[in-house]
């Protein structure tokens, strides 16, 4: 019964998609997870606990596994679903375009929002400061995520961005910038002045909220106390 049923679903899934509604949607996905069962019923329990289709992939582990029907396995298959969709939800083709810092920022929360371990992502914005390209670091740890410059020159060397934005979490913490965030970001500075790149801004998204380099006026703080020469020497200086 349940083969029948499932074939004729995938049959209208093929001819008009379009005409399938949420919960047909969410049964049909829930075929793979769940085998051997009426996954109708177990979508129509997700929709009516969660309110819809976005609230069950946004749910927890352990809010999916109190719907009946819906063990750790199954659970588990909802909430990848749920984070690689958030994932292309912010993906490239989604990128803000300009300028607007708040777009920016609330285009990061979402970005950064399914991530439990530290992420630092470069942004490569074109002349008119539209992202063009995004390059992610995490070393996986929930306090760490670091790019050598090394790393840094081969981004400029094959994007050649006019501009770049930086950004990253701190997926336990206030969004308030550490002393390594800081000297992170006057290096990064000092490489941008030096390849005429412009840093547009370092953005931290922490458990209270996003600190901007720019907005706190921290870059023309750093502009004014770059001094490129005695970076070069210290850099230039052999190792003992």
């Amino acid at each position: 019964m349940h083969e029948g049923h499932r074939q004729r679903m995938l049959e209208r899934l093929e001819k008009g998609a379009d005409s399938l509604q949420e919960h047909e949607l969410l049964e049909m996905l829930l075929f793979n997870a769940i085998p051997r069962k009426n996954t109708n019923e177990i979508a129509h329990e997700l929709l009516l606990s969660f309110g819809s289709f976005e609230g069950v992939l946004r749910a927890s582990l352990t809010e999916l596994q109190t719907v009946k029907g819906v063990g750790a396995e199954t659970a588990a298959y909802l909430k990848c679903i749920g984070l690689l969709n958030r994932q292309t939800k912010y993906s490239a083709e989604t990128f803000p375009k300009g300028t607007s810092l708040n777009n920016i920022e609330e285009f990061l929360i979402n970005r950064f929002y399914a991530f439990q371990t530290e992420v630092l992502e470069f942004f490569c914005m074109d002349k008119r400061n539209n992202i063009t390209h995004c390059q992610r670091f995490s070393d996986f740890k929930e306090t760490a995520a670091n790019a050598d410059m090394e790393k840094v020159n081969k981004i400029f060397a094959a994007h050649h961005p006019a501009a770049i934005l930086i950004a990253h979490n701190h997926p336990t913490a206030t969004c308030a910038p550490s002393e390594q965030d800081d000297k992170f970001t006057m290096e990064l500075m000092l490489y941008c002045n030096m390849n005429n790149i412009k840093l547009f801004d370092h953005i931290i998204i922490g458990i209270d909220g996003t600190y901007s380099y720019y907005k706190e006026r921290r870059l023309d703080e750093f502009r004014k106390s770059c001094d490129i020469q005695k970076f070069l020497e210290e850099k230039l200086k052999p190792r003992k």
